[in-house]
């Protein structure tokens, strides 16, 4: 594992965002970490672990410097934080001197990777620290902190036990066939092993959430003119960003926003009204729209509710395919709607909190209602792609290994899909992976962390 990757050398980066600020933190990681603060501040006495000392970088920075002596530190390595004023000018002149005095620039990622190389951190662990950095709402920072705490981790951990143990089971069984020793009998493996399946079908299902929750997906508002989808749009994203009039056709050009719906980040699209017409500009608005609804992975298809439905509501209805909410707008007028859809008001608020159910309903497979919403709001455990696709390969091996169990092939054969099985768990873990996806990992992170 990382057999190519060298720690021997020391790193340096920001480890803070960009720009100006009123703090801003250079980080350094390695065995000479220490001596190139104490060179960097002509510092005689070394640096007390876990203290924080005022000091001078010369001729550029009065810092404070705080030392986390290895094992005891984020990487596992000596660690050193030079907290300075947030000028990105002084921090760079930092990390130049440090560079100058021995170190060398980390690359996207290596600090958390040198921690995952000293094992302070598991691979599923690893990817939650970019999730965190990431995060735009509350329940993804809380799916990343859960895994960041080892949640997955352990959920994993406890089925690759309890995979090791039954495995050892039938293997003792070959091993002694002679004795009469009977370890484990077929009819309890086989209950053992379909726990083990409904456990990962279970992580699975949760994956599946969890990666909605983790990406978000974009969602686009479509309808005829003049019903009211500028002032859902506004309703939607909690502030008046389209311009709404009593003029059909007002909207011409795609408007984008993100918004938190139940925890889920939507990029949400306002666009021209559907319709034929004569003017060059509305028409192209009206082309964009179409396109924008095709990559959608939802449309909000917005009637008007307080009228009839005529021939271009119905051609809308039977040309919107693919997964869609129809939304009866305008609830605060007399309704004469007789379809079915969410009767909302966007000039009330009436229907919107339906609404939002039914769009993370539609886009997380649930019928769309409000339990969809509360299941979502249970923290799934997985989130990640690479993840899924790791349990997916090992209840895979599951079921097979089961079905040979109680269609009675011999224990080598049970055995090495239970192998095939831990492999998967183990390189969901990081256990067993390759340099090429470690470094396909870390790459993704910014510099400094």
């Amino acid at each position: 594992m990382g057999a190519s990757f060298s720690t021997a050398d020391t790193i340096v980066a920001v480890a803070t965002p960009h720009g100006r600020g009123g703090l801003g933190v250079v980080r350094m990681s390695g065995p000479e970490s220490a001596a190139i603060a104490q060179r960097l501040t002509s510092r005689e006495l070394p640096f007390e672990p876990r203290h924080a000392t005022l000091a001078v970088v010369r001729d550029i920075d009065q810092v404070v410097v705080t030392w986390f002596a290895a094992p005891h530190s984020y990487t596992g390595e000596d660690v050193v934080e030079i907290s300075g004023h947030g000028s990105p000018w002084l921090l760079q002149s930092i990390v130049e001197s440090a560079c100058a005095a021995g170190a060398r620039l980390a690359q996207p990622g290596e600090f958390t990777l040198r921690a995952y190389l000293h094992g302070r951190l598991d691979l599923i662990q690893a990817e939650a620290v970019a999730d965190l950095i990431d995060a735009v709402t509350p329940l993804q920072a809380r799916v990343a902190f859960d895994q960041l705490e080892g949640t997955l981790t352990s959920a994993v951990q406890r089925i690759d036990a309890q995979l090791f143990d039954l495995a050892a089971k039938l293997e003792a069984s070959l091993d002694f066939p002679d004795e009469g020793f009977h370890f484990i009998t077929r009819t309890n493996a086989s209950a053992d092993l379909a726990a083990v399946q409904t456990e990962l079908e279970r992580l699975i299902t949760d994956g599946r959430r969890g990666r909605l929750i983790r990406e978000g997906r974009l969602v686009v508002i479509a309808g005829r003119p003049n019903v009211g989808k500028s002032s859902l749009f506004n309703a939607l994203i909690g502030t008046n960003r389209a311009i709404v009039t009593p003029l059909a056709g007002t909207t011409r050009d795609l408007l984008t926003e993100q918004v938190d719906v139940c925890g889920v980040p939507l990029t949400l699209v306002d666009t021209a009204g559907l319709r034929e017409s004569a003017d060059v500009i509305e028409e192209e608005g009206v082309r964009r729209a179409e396109q924008a609804r095709e990559v959608a992975a939802l449309t909000l298809l917005v009637l008007d509710g307080s009228q009839p439905l005529d021939g271009d509501d119905q051609r809308l209805l039977a040309e919107t395919g693919g997964p869609r909410v129809v939304i009866a707008n305008k609830a605060d007028l007399p309704s004469v709607w007789s379809g079915s859809g969410i009767a909302v008001s966007a000039v009330t608020g009436r229907g919107l909190d339906e609404l939002r159910a039914a769009i993370v309903g539609a886009l997380s497979g649930e019928s769309g209602d409000t339990a969809g919403t509360e299941d979502l709001r249970d923290v799934p455990r997985v989130s990640n792609q690479r993840h899924l696709l790791q349990l997916e390969g090992a209840v895979t091996a599951v079921t097979r290994s089961l079905e040979q169990l109680n269609q009675g092939a011999t224990e080598e054969l049970v055995l090495a899909e239970l192998t095939d099985a831990r492999e998967a768990l183990e390189a969901l873990t990081g256990k067993r992976t390759s340099d090429d996806l470690l470094r396909h990992i870390f790459s993704t992170f910014c510099v400094g962390k």
